[in-house]
């Protein structure tokens, strides 16, 4: 190999690096800012000219939103409705995801195009006749309408990735549990589910992602400030003649924290089961 060739290797790879540094000093200065302002007065924040680091590091925003009842009642709320979406979507997708990948029954070709139309219509379309729907079923204002109304827009995507995660699986697995006198519920629990975790885990993040940070639907389909979510709870702080800035700065951390931690104790299978999810 030439030395002019060895350097323009080099180059190339020293451009690609500064272009990932800077991309990931651009993507993390907000959060770094908010994180420093969580720590500052509201004073502070309007500093002329800003200071990153604060002289005056204080918690008491944080103290304010972990002391107060209605602000913490936002976080009991998301955490309800995050949960019992992702739970209810796995349960569910499982199960339709296995009937796609394993059967064959009549409407399959035209079940599937509604399921991957449904992912091509704009949530707030839907908005107007969901608010409709749920005063006519009394579910305003619940947590029963808040998981059903997420459920229409988790539910597709999960099916779609674990229909594509069941069909990497080979069909022995199956074949191989009829031998033993086992049946496709026994095939499914036993084998797949098992074989299927990054997927499974992958699945369940982003859906916990989505019914976490969903803010039009939460604002349109609640009233009260005992069911408000944390995305509602931080718009909260912004009153009619100043802003809480440092507590919707702390609030805005703490809502960061449950996507952070699954991201970092199921990065791996999040990661494997996104691929193996897009192979077919």
């Amino acid at each position: 190999m030439s030395k002019t060739k060895k350097q323009r290797e080099a180059l190339e790879r020293t451009g690609v690096l500064l272009a990932l540094i800077g991309g990931a000093v651009f993507a993390g200065f907000p959060v770094l800012w908010m994180l420093a302002s969580s720590f500052k007065s509201n004073t502070e924040i309007f500093e002329s000219p800003p200071r990153f680091i604060t002289e005056g590091f204080s918690f008491a925003a944080y103290a304010s939103i972990l002391s107060d009842p209605t602000k913490m009642r936002f976080f009991v709320n998301s955490y309800v409705v995050a949960l019992a979406v992702t739970g209810l979507t796995l349960v569910v997708a499982l199960f339709a995801a296995y009937a796609f990948s394993r059967f064959d029954f009549p409407f399959k070709k035209t079940i599937n195009i509604v399921i991957v139309g449904v992912q091509a219509v704009p949530p707030i379309t839907l908005l107007v006749p969901y608010f409709g729907l749920m005063v006519f079923l009394r579910m305003f204002n619940t947590y029963q309408g808040l998981v059903l109304t997420y459920m229409v827009f988790t539910l597709p995507y999960a099916i779609i990735m674990l229909t594509g995660y069941f069909n990497t699986l080979p069909r022995e697995l199956d074949e191989a549990v009829r031998v033993d006198g086992g049946g496709p519920m026994t095939a499914l629990w036993r084998i797949l589910v098992p074989v299927s975790v990054p997927g499974i885990v992958s699945v369940g993040i982003y859906t916990f992602m989505i019914a976490w940070n969903e803010y039009l639907f939460a604002l349109t389909l609640t009233k009260t400030q005992d069911m408000r979510t944390v995305p509602i709870g931080i718009q909260l702080l912004m009153g009619q003649h100043s802003y809480q800035w440092n507590e919707m700065m702390a609030i805005s951390i703490l809502g960061c924290i449950p996507i952070l931690i699954l991201y970092i104790f199921f990065q791996r299978y999040f990661m494997s089961g996104m691929t193996a999810g897009a192979v077919k």
